[in-house]
C-alpha cells in the first residue's frame, strides 16, 4: 500500500506531505538521504527496531549497519554492502529480502524483517530525490513457523509434505525416513508418485481426487515400497497446509507393520496349535471359560466318548451329561470359574452310549485370539482301574490269612493298592493313643485276633477301633489303612504297645 502511495505521489507531494501521509501506515518506512543520511521513519518503522526516535537508528547508514547486526534466514550474515540500507542507497530495486534482526551486543535475533525497497526520482531532473526502505514485522509469522519445524521434525509420527502445484516432496521427518528406510535426499524433491504414498490405498482413486483439489484425504489403509524390497503396511491421511505462501499436503503415517507381522505370527501359531490339537493321541476339548460350552474336539476324544464334533460342540458339558453327576460337574466348573487349573484330577464320565469312562482330567487357560478358553485333556484309565480292583480283591483274598507274608511284601502290596495317596487330610494326632497302638498293629500285619490278644482286649473292641480309625483317616480296608500310614512315615515298628489294667468291651 505505501509502495502505491509513493508512486502516486512522486511528482506531487513534498518530503513534508510524504511524512505525513505514511505516518499512521502499519508498515515501516524510513526515508534516507541519497547522501546515506536518514531522513525519517514512521512510528512503525521504530517500533520494529525497538526504539523510540530516529536518532536511535543512527544519523548515517553507516551509523543504522553498526548498531542492528542482519542474518539472512539460512543464518548467514549479510555483508555490510547486502544490507537492505545499503543497496537502496546503491539504487537497487529489491523485494520480499528477508533477514532477522540483532541488536547490537546481543547474540540473539530480536525480530524477522521483511524488506524492499522504493526509489523516488526528482519531477525535473529524474535523480533520485529521496530513498525510502519499506519493512514489515514477519516475526510471528516466522516464529510460528519455526514451531511447526521444530514440532514436525520432532514428531515420532512419520510425515512428509508435498507441493501442491508439482506434487514434490519439501518437506520431510525423521520418523518417515526410518520407516521407509530412506535417506533424506531421496525423498526431497521427488514426487508423490516417485515414491508413492498411496500405494495399493484401499481408496486410492478417492485419495488421488482429494490430492489434486487440495482437499483432506481420509485415512486409509496403503503399502509404501521399500528401497530394499518388500513393502510395509501403513495407515496414510493428508491435511492441507499453507508454508511459504504456497499450498501444501502433509501426509502422515500410522505404522501398521508391527500388527501385521504379530497377526501373522499369531495365526501361524494358531495353525500349528490346531494341527498338534487334531492329531495329538490324547482326548483333548477346547471349552469357553464362560459357559462351559465346548467349541472344538479331537479325534481322539470323539474315539473315547462316542460324540461327534456336531453333536458336542457348542453345548454346555452339563447339558451333553458328559459328568457321571451333577455335584462332580459343579465342583469341577467351580474350580475353573475360580481361576484355578485342574491337574491329574480323577473323575468319571459317561460316553454316549452310558457307558462308565474313569478318567484323568487335567485343564489349562488359554486364548484363542481374544476369547479365554480352556484346554481339557482326558486320560482314559478305566482299563487300570478295572486291573487295580481285581489286584486288590485278590490281594485282599490272600491277606486274610497273612501269617506267612514278609513284612517286605505287604509294604510294596500296600504301595501298589494305593499309590496315589498323598500325605494330606488328617494326621496321626488326630487318633487316640489305643487307635494308633491298633494302627501300628495293622501296619505290623496283624489280623483282629492277634491283635486283641496282644492288647489282652475283646475282639469287638479291636473291631470297634479299627472302625473308628476307618472313619477318621477315609478309608474301607486294612490295605487302605497301611498305605495310609506308610504315607506319613509311621510303619508300627518300635512303637510300645502298653496293655491295659483293665478294659472293657466297647
Amino acid at each position: 500500500m505505501a509502495e502505491a502511495l509513493f508512486k502516486s505521489l512522486r511528482e506531487t507531494a513534498d518530503l513534508r506531505h510524504l511524512r505525513q501521509i505514511i505516518a499512521g501506515l502499519d508498515e515501516g518506512v524510513i526515508l534516507i538521504d541519497p547522501d546515506q543520511s536518514l531522513l525519517w521513519a514512521n512510528d512503525a518503522a521504530l517500533a520494529m527496531h525497538g526504539v523510540g526516535d530516529i536518532a536511535d537508528l543512527g544519523a548515517t547508514v553507516d551509523e543504522y549497519r553498526a548498531r542492528f547486526q542482519l542474518r539472512y534466514r539460512n543464518n548467514h550474515r549479510v555483508e555490510a554492502d547486502e544490507y537492505p540500507i545499503e543497496r537502496v542507497v546503491a539504487g537497487d530495486s529489491f523485494s520480499e529480502v528477508v533477514v532477522e534482526v540483532t541488536v547490537a551486543g546481543e547474540d540473539a535475533p530480536r525480530w524477522v524483517h521483511q524488506v524492499r525497497s522504493l526509489v523516488l526520482n526528482d519531477a525535473d531532473n529524474g535523480e533520485p530525490a529521496c530513498l525510502v526502505l519499506i519493512i514489515q514485522d514477519v516475526s510471528a509469522r516466522f516464529e510460528a513457523e519455526d514451531r511447526f519445524e521444530q514440532s514436525f521434525n520432532a514428531n515420532p509420527a512419520p510425515a512428509v509434505i508435498c507441493r501442491l502445484s508439482d506434487l514434490r516432496f519439501v518437506k520431510v521427518n525423521q520418523g518417515f525416513l526410518d520407516m521407509t528406510e530412506r535417506q533424506r535426499d531421496q525423498v526431497l524433491c521427488k514426487t508423490v508418485y516417485d515414491i508413492d504414498v498411496l500405494r495399493d490405498a484401499d481408496r486410492r482413486d478417492l485419495a488421488k481426487a482429494r490430492l489434486a483439489e487440495g482437499r483432506t484425504i481420509p485415512q486409509m489403509e496403503a503399502e509404501l515400497e521399500l528401497p530394499g524390497g518388500g513393502t510395509r503396511l501403513v495407515i496414510v491421511a493428508g491435511q492441507p497446509i499453507d508454508m511459504d505462501d504456497q499450498p501444501c499436503m502433509l501426509f502422515t503415517f500410522a505404522d501398521l507393520e508391527p500388527r501385521r507381522k504379530a497377526e501373522g505370527a499369531l495365526r501361524h501359531s494358531e495353525e500349528r496349535f490346531t494341527r498338534t490339537f487334531q492329531l495329538a493321541p490324547v482326548p483333548m476339548a477346547i471349552g469357553a471359560r464362560d459357559g462351559h460350552l465346548l467349541c472344538e474336539v479331537n479325534a481322539s476324544f470323539t474315539q473315547m466318548t462316542g460324540y461327534s464334533a456336531t453333536e458336542i460342540i457348542g453345548r454346555p458339558l452339563g447339558e451333553v451329561e458328559l459328568w457321571e453327576s451333577d455335584a462332580m460337574r459343579r465342583q469341577i466348573e467351580a474350580a475353573i470359574d475360580g481361576g484355578h487349573d485342574l491337574r491329574g484330577r480323577e473323575a468319571r464320565i459317561h460316553g454316549k452310549d452310558g457307558a462308565a469312562i474313569d478318567c484323568i482330567v487335567s485343564t489349562e487357560a488359554i486364548r484363542l485370539g481374544d476369547d479365554a478358553c480352556v484346554l481339557w485333556a482326558f486320560q482314559d484309565i478305566t482299563q487300570r482301574k478295572a486291573t487295580e480292583v481285581e489286584l486288590v480283591e485278590a490281594i485282599e483274598a490272600v491277606m486274610k490269612d497273612t501269617s506267612w507274608f514278609s513284612r517286605t511284601v505287604m509294604d510294596k502290596l500296600a504301595r501298589l493298592r494305593a499309590p496315589q495317596m498323598a500325605p494330606d487330610g488328617p494326621g496321626l494326632d488326630d487318633l487316640t493313643a489305643r487307635e494308633r497302638d491298633v494302627l501300628a498293629l495293622i501296619c505290623r500285619g496283624c489280623d483282629d485276633k492277634t491283635i486283641a490278644r496282644t492288647l489282652d482286649v475283646a475282639g469287638n473292641t479291636v473291631r470297634n477301633h479299627v472302625a473308628r480309625i476307618y472313619a477318621k483317616i477315609g478309608v474301607n480296608r486294612r490295605i487302605a489303612a497301611v498305605a495310609w500310614a506308610r504315607a506319613r512315615g509311621f510303619d508300627g515298628e518300635g512303637v510300645a504297645i502298653e496293655k491295659p489294667v483293665q478294659e472293657t468291651v466297647a
